[in-house]
């Protein structure tokens, strides 16, 4: 055992001694040692319960012959920080996970870990350092929040936003807005739509990483507390065989967690984190992998805030097993591929069955015949860019309009609550890339605020930031490179035509080849200025939207000083 460093032989008294100050017996020390990474805090909602889930996954450990050893690991709620400056922190926060997660294990020497989780950043960090480390490892999460009711129809976090959206355009009463803000989050998990916490947790399950149920069982349902228990016994039985992440996380395994994704319209964050994790698991997975296989494999489930139904009936319909049975049966995904159960998906899935084929359509009558997600290229995008297209509606699948430029989100979102967007327009909000924000924030304000005031069927929005899964409309992001990067974006002008064309995966800028010239001469590369020495210096390492946003293990110099805007936040 890998702990066998820290606790065997005469040399190792000191260590065992300090062992037994936090009270643990000759007989515990000697057990495999397993690290509990337990985010909870008191911010999250998806978070607010893990310490019950944390005492079952403790018990499944301890009853199954290991030691569990509990740490903490910070979490940002994307849903808090929104809109404002913390929302800066928020993508960079997987990185500081991955790299504390690291720490702890290999400080201590530990011989697995249980990864206790639930949200956006978290789930995908504490992933990347189980890939990174290659040492037993096991994904369970805090499950999804229910959805609330609100005039008889079930609503979410994103109802909330898109009222803040109507209500600004005077067709939301301020007594309606209370309402959805008491109904909307009814109690703990993660936000009940397929939103990037709840599709981050399905992606865990179809790669293989967490145990069937996973992405779906509700937060409050005691089936939770007994699938703690179970990863708990389900760790020490991968630390007995010695099966690592790494054997797991194949390219056929990446394979599945993509067609999952597509099939599911998960959030497009899943393009920044499944490559993110695919790297820190040697593994290739580029952004055009997405497109290739969104072209054969069909949306199956209209999830909000694209459509009408829950995780919650997800789960009633079978969840991810049942998917994935569906998936395999029509050879869209890799059955032989290794699970934490021991088995292989195919096995894992062979007695699962769709229970309501509304919620998981059959693959001869899909809700869109390719999948949720596109990759859109062009003279704007040249690296590529990101669009949930199972959540644009089809009048704007194709779009040509006039470019209403903004440098910054916060420029942006005042412009549209203010009703100065016009039906028609292309939204642009710029200098919000990994660099030059930098860390990537969302833009569920702006987007949410143009839904809310029915403008996402008129008015399309791109960004070289990113935004969150509860985005809809024609919202195409990551684009890159990014502004700060000396990218396209950062040429358009107010009043540009700007042709958004999904079905054609084209994003394009209806300049002269002489203009353009002209306009690039004169640029000055800039960011965005920030008064925090960890944002700085993550900008000075992380890659593009497009490569997942990892970071480099050197800086890259830019070959030009930038110039920094927007002064103090």
């Amino acid at each position: 055992m890998r702990s066998d460093q820290a606790k065997r032989g005469p040399a190792r008294a000191p260590h065992r001694a300090l062992l037994k100050a936090a009270g643990y017996t000759d007989w515990e020390i000697e057990r495999p040692w397993i690290g509990l990474v337990n985010s909870y805090n008191a911010l999250i909602p998806g978070h607010v319960h893990l310490n019950r889930l944390a005492a079952a996954a403790k018990a499944g450990i301890y009853a199954a012959g290991g030691l569990p050893l509990e740490f903490p690991v910070i979490g940002v709620c994307d849903g808090i920080a929104m809109n404002h400056l913390g929302m800066k922190f928020s993508l960079p926060s997987r990185e500081l996970i991955a790299d504390s997660i690291e720490i702890m294990a290999q400080g201590h020497a530990l011989d697995g870990l249980l990864l206790l989780t639930n949200c956006d950043k978290i789930i995908p960090g504490m992933a990347m350092a189980a890939a990174r480390l290659n040492i037993p490892s096991l994904v369970v999460s805090g499950g999804p929040m229910m959805a609330g009711r609100f005039e008889g129809r079930d609503i979410d976090l994103s109802s909330a936003f898109e009222a803040v959206g109507r209500h600004a355009a005077g067709r939301c009463s301020d007594e309606e807005l209370r309402e959805i803000e008491e109904a909307c989050c009814p109690g703990c998990g993660s936000c009940a739509g397929m939103f990037t916490a709840n599709t981050m947790n399905c992606m865990m399950e179809a790669l293989g990483l967490a145990l069937p149920g996973n992405g779906t069982i509700p937060a409050v349902d005691a089936a939770r507390d007994r699938l703690a228990k179970d990863a708990g016994v389900a760790v020490m039985e991968l630390v007995r065989a010695g099966i690592r992440p790494r054997d797991i996380l194949t390219p056929q395994a990446f394979h599945n967690a993509v067609a999952a994704d597509l099939a599911l319209g998960g959030s497009t964050n899943s393009a920044l984190h499944l490559p993110a994790l695919a790297h820190a698991a040697g593994v290739d997975l580029p952004l055009d992998r997405f497109d290739e296989l969104g072209r054969s494999v069909p949306h199956l489930c209209s999830m909000s805030p694209g459509g009408p139904y829950h995780i919650q009936d997800l789960h009633r319909a079978g969840g991810i097993p049942a998917l994935m049975a569906r998936l395999l049966a029509g050879g869209l995904a890799r059955g032989e591929c290794l699970t934490v159960t021991g088995r292989s998906v195919a096995e894992n899935v062979a007695s699962r069955k769709v229970r309501d084929d509304e919620v998981i359509r059959p693959l001869d009558r899909p809700y869109h015949a390719q999948g949720g997600l596109a990759v859109l290229k062009g003279n704007l995008a040249p690296l590529g860019s990101v669009v949930k297209q199972s959540a644009v509606a089809e009048e704007m699948l194709c779009h040509t309009g006039p470019a209403r430029v903004f440098d910054g989100e916060e420029a942006a979102t005042e412009a549209i609550l203010a009703g100065r967007i016009r039906d028609g327009d292309v939204v642009v909000i710029r200098y919000e890339g990994p660099k030059g924000g930098p860390g990537m924030r969302e833009m569920l304000t702006p987007t949410a605020a143009l839904a809310g005031q029915g403008k996402d069927r008129t008015v399309a929005l791109l960004t070289d930031g990113r935004f969150s899964g509860a985005t809809r409309g024609a919202a195409v992001g990551h684009v890159s490179p990014e502004a700060a990067s000396g990218g396209p974006i950062a040429l358009v002008q107010e009043g540009d035509s700007i042709t958004v064309d999904i079905p054609g995966r084209r994003l394009d800028l209806g300049i002269s080849p002489e203009e353009w010239q002209a306009r690039e001469a004169k640029r000055i590369p800039k960011e965005q200025a920030v008064e925090s020495p960890f944002l700085n210096r993550y900008r000075r390492f992380v890659r593009s939207g497009v490569e997942g946003a990892v970071l480099d293990e050197t800086p890259r110099e830019d070959v030009c000083r930038k110039t920094p805007f927007g002064g103090k936040e």
